[in-house]
Protein backbone atom coordinates (compact mmCIF):
# COMPACT_ATOMS: atom_id res chain seq x y z
CA UNK A 1 0.00 0.00 0.00
CA UNK A 2 1.53 3.17 -0.93
CA UNK A 3 2.02 5.80 1.28
CA UNK A 4 -0.69 8.17 0.24
CA UNK A 5 -3.26 5.25 0.50
CA UNK A 6 -2.36 4.52 4.33
CA UNK A 7 -2.88 8.31 4.87
CA UNK A 8 -6.15 8.38 3.54
CA UNK A 9 -7.08 4.89 5.52
CA UNK A 10 -5.84 6.42 8.72
CA UNK A 11 -7.91 9.60 7.96
CA UNK A 12 -10.82 7.85 6.77
CA UNK A 13 -10.61 5.81 10.37
CA UNK A 14 -10.55 9.06 12.66
CA UNK A 15 -13.69 10.33 11.26
CA UNK A 16 -15.38 6.96 11.65
CA UNK A 17 -14.64 7.32 15.08
CA UNK A 18 -16.00 11.03 15.85
CA UNK A 19 -18.96 10.41 13.06
CA UNK A 20 -20.08 7.24 14.72
CA UNK A 21 -20.66 8.50 18.36
CA UNK A 22 -22.15 11.85 16.96
CA UNK A 23 -24.57 9.76 15.29
CA UNK A 24 -25.67 7.93 18.12
CA UNK A 25 -26.04 10.78 20.04
CA UNK A 26 -28.24 12.95 17.33
CA UNK A 27 -30.56 9.67 17.62
CA UNK A 28 -31.17 10.24 21.14
CA UNK A 29 -34.10 12.40 22.99
CA UNK A 30 -34.22 13.22 26.28
CA UNK A 31 -37.83 12.37 28.11
CA UNK A 32 -38.74 14.40 31.32
CA UNK A 33 -41.48 12.62 33.01
CA UNK A 34 -43.60 14.50 35.67
CA UNK A 35 -45.54 11.92 38.58
CA UNK A 36 -47.86 12.84 40.60
CA UNK A 37 -48.42 12.97 44.76
CA UNK A 38 -48.45 9.31 45.09
CA UNK A 39 -46.30 6.65 47.92
CA UNK A 40 -44.83 5.04 44.60
CA UNK A 41 -43.03 8.85 43.02
CA UNK A 42 -40.42 10.84 44.56
CA UNK A 43 -39.91 13.31 41.89
CA UNK A 44 -38.99 14.55 37.83
CA UNK A 45 -37.81 11.47 36.45
CA UNK A 46 -36.16 11.37 33.32
CA UNK A 47 -35.68 8.39 30.22
CA UNK A 48 -34.06 8.55 26.73
CA UNK A 49 -36.17 8.11 23.48
CA UNK A 50 -33.29 6.65 20.64
CA UNK A 51 -35.37 8.68 17.37
CA UNK A 52 -34.09 5.71 15.03
CA UNK A 53 -35.39 2.45 16.29
CA UNK A 54 -37.86 3.92 19.28
CA UNK A 55 -36.38 2.11 22.39
CA UNK A 56 -36.48 4.13 25.56
CA UNK A 57 -34.06 3.67 28.02
CA UNK A 58 -34.70 2.62 31.91
CA UNK A 59 -35.95 6.33 33.65
CA UNK A 60 -34.16 7.35 36.61
CA UNK A 61 -35.14 9.69 39.62
CA UNK A 62 -33.27 13.48 38.82
CA UNK A 63 -35.24 15.76 41.18
CA UNK A 64 -37.10 15.00 44.44
CA UNK A 65 -40.25 16.96 44.46
CA UNK A 66 -43.66 15.96 46.19
CA UNK A 67 -45.74 15.44 43.03
CA UNK A 68 -44.55 17.67 40.04
CA UNK A 69 -47.31 16.80 38.02
CA UNK A 70 -46.86 19.12 34.68
CA UNK A 71 -43.76 20.37 33.22
CA UNK A 72 -42.77 22.73 31.26
CA UNK A 73 -39.34 23.93 29.47
CA UNK A 74 -37.75 27.65 28.81
CA UNK A 75 -37.91 28.11 24.97
CA UNK A 76 -34.55 28.75 24.60
CA UNK A 77 -32.95 28.28 28.19
CA UNK A 78 -31.91 24.88 29.48
CA UNK A 79 -34.27 25.33 32.95
CA UNK A 80 -37.26 22.77 33.24
CA UNK A 81 -39.67 24.28 35.00
CA UNK A 82 -42.30 22.26 37.73
CA UNK A 83 -45.48 22.77 39.92
CA UNK A 84 -46.04 20.61 42.50
CA UNK A 85 -44.64 20.74 46.71
CA UNK A 86 -41.33 21.84 48.69
CA UNK A 87 -41.97 20.82 52.54
CA UNK A 88 -45.53 20.99 52.07
CA UNK A 89 -45.28 24.32 49.95
CA UNK A 90 -47.35 24.16 46.79
CA UNK A 91 -44.79 25.99 44.78
CA UNK A 92 -43.56 26.59 40.76
CA UNK A 93 -39.98 25.29 40.77
CA UNK A 94 -37.22 26.19 38.07
CA UNK A 95 -34.19 23.56 37.24
CA UNK A 96 -30.91 24.16 35.60
CA UNK A 97 -30.56 21.55 33.14
CA UNK A 98 -26.94 20.38 33.45
CA UNK A 99 -24.76 16.85 33.26
CA UNK A 100 -23.96 15.77 29.86
CA UNK A 101 -26.48 14.97 26.49
CA UNK A 102 -26.20 11.16 27.33
CA UNK A 103 -27.13 11.96 31.25
CA UNK A 104 -28.36 14.83 32.00
CA UNK A 105 -29.38 16.16 35.17
CA UNK A 106 -31.10 18.88 37.43
CA UNK A 107 -29.93 21.20 39.47
CA UNK A 108 -32.36 23.39 41.45
CA UNK A 109 -32.01 26.76 41.06
CA UNK A 110 -35.20 28.01 42.78
CA UNK A 111 -39.71 27.99 43.62
CA UNK A 112 -42.04 30.64 44.60
CA UNK A 113 -44.97 29.96 46.40
CA UNK A 114 -48.13 30.33 44.26
CA UNK A 115 -50.34 31.36 46.67
CA UNK A 116 -53.82 29.87 45.95
CA UNK A 117 -52.67 25.99 46.46
CA UNK A 118 -51.52 23.31 44.31
CA UNK A 119 -51.19 24.05 40.23
CA UNK A 120 -52.35 22.43 37.57
CA UNK A 121 -50.51 23.27 34.76
CA UNK A 122 -47.43 25.14 33.90
CA UNK A 123 -46.40 27.40 30.45
CA UNK A 124 -43.82 29.79 29.75
CA UNK A 125 -44.78 32.54 27.05
CA UNK A 126 -43.10 32.37 23.68
CA UNK A 127 -40.45 35.25 25.12
CA UNK A 128 -39.14 33.40 28.08
CA UNK A 129 -39.77 36.28 30.29
CA UNK A 130 -43.13 34.97 31.56
CA UNK A 131 -44.58 31.84 33.43
CA UNK A 132 -48.04 31.25 33.79
CA UNK A 133 -49.93 28.48 36.45
CA UNK A 134 -53.70 27.26 36.41
CA UNK A 135 -54.74 26.27 40.22
CA UNK A 136 -58.08 23.74 39.41
CA UNK A 137 -58.81 23.89 43.41
CA UNK A 138 -58.11 27.49 43.56
CA UNK A 139 -59.96 28.57 40.06
CA UNK A 140 -57.25 31.27 39.48
CA UNK A 141 -54.45 32.23 36.95
CA UNK A 142 -50.31 33.18 38.21
CA UNK A 143 -48.38 35.00 36.55
CA UNK A 144 -44.57 34.77 37.27
CA UNK A 145 -41.81 36.93 36.00
CA UNK A 146 -38.20 35.29 34.88
CA UNK A 147 -34.85 36.15 35.65
CA UNK A 148 -32.46 36.15 32.34
CA UNK A 149 -31.13 33.23 33.13
CA UNK A 150 -34.79 31.40 33.20
CA UNK A 151 -35.21 31.68 36.96
CA UNK A 152 -37.95 32.20 38.61
CA UNK A 153 -38.20 36.04 39.83
CA UNK A 154 -41.62 37.08 41.24
CA UNK A 155 -45.35 36.27 41.11
CA UNK A 156 -46.74 39.29 39.42
CA UNK A 157 -50.60 38.41 39.25
CA UNK A 158 -53.19 35.79 41.12
CA UNK A 159 -56.04 36.43 39.42
CA UNK A 160 -59.50 34.73 40.35
CA UNK A 161 -62.09 33.00 38.05
CA UNK A 162 -65.62 33.22 39.84
CA UNK A 163 -68.81 30.83 39.77
CA UNK A 164 -69.35 27.89 38.13
CA UNK A 165 -71.39 26.27 35.11
CA UNK A 166 -73.13 23.95 38.07
CA UNK A 167 -74.46 22.11 35.10
CA UNK A 168 -72.13 19.13 36.21
CA UNK A 169 -72.91 18.31 39.94
CA UNK A 170 -69.84 18.20 42.15
CA UNK A 171 -67.55 19.04 39.34
CA UNK A 172 -68.64 22.06 38.45
CA UNK A 173 -69.99 24.38 41.28
CA UNK A 174 -67.23 26.45 41.55
CA UNK A 175 -64.00 27.66 38.70
CA UNK A 176 -61.62 24.86 37.96
CA UNK A 177 -58.80 26.51 35.71
CA UNK A 178 -57.22 23.72 34.20
CA UNK A 179 -53.91 25.09 31.98
CA UNK A 180 -52.78 27.87 30.33
CA UNK A 181 -50.62 28.66 26.72
CA UNK A 182 -50.39 31.73 24.64
CA UNK A 183 -51.49 32.77 21.40
CA UNK A 184 -49.13 31.96 18.43
CA UNK A 185 -48.15 35.74 18.44
CA UNK A 186 -47.76 35.66 22.01
CA UNK A 187 -50.39 38.56 22.45
CA UNK A 188 -52.89 36.49 24.44
CA UNK A 189 -53.38 33.77 26.98
CA UNK A 190 -55.82 31.13 27.13
CA UNK A 191 -56.83 29.47 30.17
CA UNK A 192 -59.65 26.67 29.89
CA UNK A 193 -62.03 26.79 32.66
CA UNK A 194 -63.84 23.47 33.53
CA UNK A 195 -66.14 24.50 36.41
CA UNK A 196 -67.04 27.81 34.02
CA UNK A 197 -67.54 25.67 30.73
CA UNK A 198 -64.89 28.65 29.14
CA UNK A 199 -61.70 29.40 27.61
CA UNK A 200 -60.88 32.44 29.51
CA UNK A 201 -58.89 34.74 27.55
CA UNK A 202 -56.42 37.93 28.59
CA UNK A 203 -53.96 40.20 27.07
CA UNK A 204 -50.63 39.74 27.91
CA UNK A 205 -48.06 41.79 28.06
CA UNK A 206 -44.85 39.50 28.84
CA UNK A 207 -42.10 42.04 28.98
CA UNK A 208 -43.79 43.58 32.27
CA UNK A 209 -45.39 39.71 32.68
CA UNK A 210 -48.90 41.34 33.18
CA UNK A 211 -52.45 40.09 32.07
CA UNK A 212 -56.00 41.89 32.00
CA UNK A 213 -59.36 40.21 30.85
CA UNK A 214 -59.76 40.01 27.35
CA UNK A 215 -62.64 37.53 26.56
CA UNK A 216 -64.35 34.00 26.59
CA UNK A 217 -64.35 30.68 24.36
CA UNK A 218 -67.84 28.65 25.47
CA UNK A 219 -68.43 25.33 24.93
CA UNK A 220 -71.09 23.49 25.02
CA UNK A 221 -72.50 23.34 28.51
CA UNK A 222 -71.11 20.65 31.02
CA UNK A 223 -69.02 19.88 28.43
CA UNK A 224 -65.67 20.60 31.51
CA UNK A 225 -62.99 22.46 28.87
CA UNK A 226 -59.43 20.62 30.25
CA UNK A 227 -56.39 21.62 27.76
CA UNK A 228 -56.31 22.96 24.24
CA UNK A 229 -54.36 23.55 21.16
CA UNK A 230 -53.81 25.85 18.44
CA UNK A 231 -53.38 24.20 14.78
CA UNK A 232 -49.85 24.65 13.10
CA UNK A 233 -51.89 27.64 10.77
CA UNK A 234 -52.83 29.57 13.53
CA UNK A 235 -55.98 29.91 12.47
CA UNK A 236 -57.77 27.03 14.09
CA UNK A 237 -58.02 25.94 18.15
CA UNK A 238 -58.98 22.37 19.54
CA UNK A 239 -60.52 22.31 23.06
CA UNK A 240 -60.24 19.32 25.00
CA UNK A 241 -63.50 18.54 27.39
CA UNK A 242 -62.79 16.49 30.11
CA UNK A 243 -66.35 15.78 31.16
CA UNK A 244 -68.39 15.62 28.39
CA UNK A 245 -64.86 13.61 26.60
CA UNK A 246 -64.86 15.70 23.22
CA UNK A 247 -63.46 18.50 21.16
CA UNK A 248 -64.79 21.39 20.46
CA UNK A 249 -62.86 23.21 17.25
CA UNK A 250 -63.42 27.00 17.07
CA UNK A 251 -62.26 29.35 14.25
CA UNK A 252 -59.39 31.95 15.49
CA UNK A 253 -59.18 35.57 14.69
CA UNK A 254 -55.60 36.09 15.54
CA UNK A 255 -55.77 40.16 14.64
CA UNK A 256 -58.59 40.36 17.49
CA UNK A 257 -57.58 37.15 20.01
CA UNK A 258 -61.22 35.90 19.54
CA UNK A 259 -62.60 32.27 18.99
CA UNK A 260 -65.66 31.20 17.82
CA UNK A 261 -67.19 27.36 18.19
CA UNK A 262 -67.51 25.47 15.41
CA UNK A 263 -67.89 21.77 15.81
CA UNK A 264 -67.97 19.97 18.32
CA UNK A 265 -67.65 16.02 18.29
CA UNK A 266 -67.23 12.61 20.56
CA UNK A 267 -63.47 11.27 21.38
CA UNK A 268 -65.77 8.45 22.74
CA UNK A 269 -68.97 7.06 21.14
CA UNK A 270 -72.02 7.98 23.96
CA UNK A 271 -72.87 4.18 23.61
CA UNK A 272 -69.86 2.87 24.63
CA UNK A 273 -69.01 5.78 26.96
CA UNK A 274 -72.67 4.48 29.06
CA UNK A 275 -70.98 0.72 29.58
CA UNK A 276 -67.86 2.30 31.52
CA UNK A 277 -68.30 4.59 35.21
CA UNK A 278 -65.25 6.40 35.92
CA UNK A 279 -64.39 8.18 32.22
CA UNK A 280 -62.65 11.90 31.62
CA UNK A 281 -60.55 12.87 28.84
CA UNK A 282 -57.19 13.88 29.65
CA UNK A 283 -54.95 15.52 27.10
CA UNK A 284 -54.96 16.43 23.23
CA UNK A 285 -51.86 16.80 20.81
CA UNK A 286 -51.68 18.16 17.38
CA UNK A 287 -49.55 16.65 14.49
CA UNK A 288 -47.03 19.33 13.16
CA UNK A 289 -48.01 18.13 9.46
CA UNK A 290 -51.65 19.88 10.36
CA UNK A 291 -53.48 17.03 9.45
CA UNK A 292 -54.45 15.29 13.01
CA UNK A 293 -55.55 15.27 15.86
CA UNK A 294 -54.76 12.90 19.06
CA UNK A 295 -57.00 12.77 22.56
CA UNK A 296 -56.85 10.72 25.56
CA UNK A 297 -59.54 9.17 27.02
CA UNK A 298 -59.14 7.72 31.01
CA UNK A 299 -62.22 5.70 32.07
CA UNK A 300 -62.20 4.21 28.50
CA UNK A 301 -58.61 3.62 28.43
CA UNK A 302 -57.81 5.10 24.82
CA UNK A 303 -56.21 7.40 22.20
CA UNK A 304 -58.69 8.94 19.61
CA UNK A 305 -57.15 10.05 16.41
CA UNK A 306 -59.04 12.31 14.23
CA UNK A 307 -58.37 13.41 10.68
CA UNK A 308 -58.55 17.79 9.91
CA UNK A 309 -60.63 19.14 7.14
CA UNK A 310 -57.19 21.54 5.51
CA UNK A 311 -59.98 24.04 4.45
CA UNK A 312 -62.29 24.26 7.72
CA UNK A 313 -60.44 23.01 10.20
CA UNK A 314 -63.34 20.63 11.10
CA UNK A 315 -62.52 16.77 12.29
CA UNK A 316 -63.58 13.47 11.47
CA UNK A 317 -62.80 10.11 13.52
CA UNK A 318 -59.79 7.77 12.43
CA UNK A 319 -58.75 5.81 15.19
CA UNK A 320 -59.56 4.56 18.50
CA UNK A 321 -56.59 3.01 19.92
CA UNK A 322 -55.47 0.80 23.26
CA UNK A 323 -52.95 2.57 25.06
CA UNK A 324 -52.06 -0.53 26.71
CA UNK A 325 -51.75 1.17 29.48
CA UNK A 326 -54.54 1.99 32.89
CA UNK A 327 -55.98 5.69 32.70
CA UNK A 328 -53.69 7.40 30.14
CA UNK A 329 -53.72 11.08 31.71
CA UNK A 330 -50.63 12.08 29.32
CA UNK A 331 -49.30 11.15 25.92
CA UNK A 332 -46.92 14.04 24.01
CA UNK A 333 -45.86 13.08 20.86
CA UNK A 334 -42.04 13.56 19.50
CA UNK A 335 -41.36 17.00 17.72
CA UNK A 336 -41.17 14.88 14.31
CA UNK A 337 -44.58 13.36 15.60
CA UNK A 338 -42.48 9.83 14.59
CA UNK A 339 -43.05 8.67 18.13
CA UNK A 340 -45.97 8.77 20.58
CA UNK A 341 -45.43 8.21 24.39
CA UNK A 342 -48.83 7.48 26.61
CA UNK A 343 -48.31 8.20 30.29
CA UNK A 344 -50.64 5.10 32.11
CA UNK A 345 -50.98 6.81 36.02
CA UNK A 346 -52.56 3.39 37.37
CA UNK A 347 -50.50 1.14 35.26
CA UNK A 348 -47.09 3.19 35.62
CA UNK A 349 -46.01 2.53 32.64
CA UNK A 350 -44.75 4.89 29.76
CA UNK A 351 -45.78 3.05 26.24
CA UNK A 352 -44.66 3.91 22.61
CA UNK A 353 -46.18 4.03 19.70
CA UNK A 354 -44.98 5.29 15.85
CA UNK A 355 -47.03 7.34 13.97
CA UNK A 356 -47.63 6.98 10.85
CA UNK A 357 -47.54 10.79 8.91
CA UNK A 358 -50.08 10.08 6.11
CA UNK A 359 -52.55 8.27 7.99
CA UNK A 360 -52.31 9.14 11.49
CA UNK A 361 -52.97 6.30 12.62
CA UNK A 362 -50.43 4.83 15.68
CA UNK A 363 -49.47 1.30 16.36
CA UNK A 364 -48.20 -0.15 19.55
CA UNK A 365 -44.29 -1.34 19.38
CA UNK A 366 -43.86 -3.64 22.39
CA UNK A 367 -41.81 -0.72 24.52
CA UNK A 368 -43.31 -0.05 27.75
CA UNK A 369 -41.15 1.30 30.55
CA UNK A 370 -41.85 1.38 34.11
CA UNK A 371 -42.05 4.97 35.74
CA UNK A 372 -44.29 5.56 39.25
CA UNK A 373 -47.22 7.77 38.80
CA UNK A 374 -46.29 9.91 35.46
CA UNK A 375 -48.73 12.51 34.62
CA UNK A 376 -47.15 14.18 32.26
CA UNK A 377 -44.19 13.86 29.48
CA UNK A 378 -42.45 16.53 28.31
CA UNK A 379 -39.59 16.23 25.48
CA UNK A 380 -36.88 18.71 24.75
CA UNK A 381 -38.30 20.82 22.34
CA UNK A 382 -41.99 21.05 22.17
CA UNK A 383 -44.76 21.42 24.93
Amino acid sequence: MSHFNRNVCYVGSLLLLFLVPLTGLAENMNVWIGTGNNPLSRGIYHCRLNTEDGKLSVPTLVAEMEGPGFLAKHPTKPVLYAVGGLKGVPVVAAFAIEGTSEKPSLAFLNSVPIGDGGAAHVSVDKSGKTLFTAQYGGGSVAVFSLESNGSLKERTELIDHQGGSRVVPERQNASHAHWTGVSPDNRFLFVPDLGLDEVVVYKLDAATSKIEPHGRGIVPPGSGPRHMKFHPNGKWIYVLNELSLTVTVFEYDLAKGTMSPRQTIETVPAVELAREKAKSASEIRIHPNGKFVYAANRGHDSITVFSIDQSEGTLKFLQCENPRCATPRNFNLTPDAKWLLAAGQLSNTLGLFSVDPESGRITFQQMSVYVPNPICVLFDSGD
